[in-house]
């Protein structure tokens, strides 16, 4: 059992800069896998970083070179800078954990870009 809780949401302008982080309740580095999602009103929720333990990373293609996913797994805190954003960026983002076969969820951090 893991409580992820997010923080770092707001109202940025476009170009602007965030640091979204996920807060668990034990150690990270026994969560195999802890990701960000992201959903935009009226669109499915979609992935937006994804890292592993072992130190794997992945982007989706509209954030590579913008946004940087990363642990302290000291501080059992994920993180997500976002550079650069875009309103395109607007949503509630989401952090992910995966343990085996269990799925845990926070409850969502809104972050809106104006133009």
């Amino acid at each position: 059992q893991v409580q992820l809780v997010e923080s770092g949401g707001g109202l940025v302008q476009a170009g602007g800069s965030l640091r979204l982080s996920c807060e668990a309740s034990r150690s990270i580095s026994s969560i195999n896998v802890m990701d960000w999602y992201r959903q935009a009103p009226g669109k499915q929720r979609e992935l937006v970083a994804a890292s592993t333990a072992g130190g794997t990373i992945n982007y989706a293609d509209s954030v590579k070179g913008r946004f940087s996913i990363s642990r302290d797994n000291a501080k059992n805190v994920m993180y997500l800078q976002m550079n650069s954003l875009e309103p395109e960026d607007t949503a509630v983002y989401y952090c992910h954990g995966q343990i085996a076969l269990w799925h845990y969820w926070g409850q969502g951090t809104q972050v809106t870009v104006s133009s």
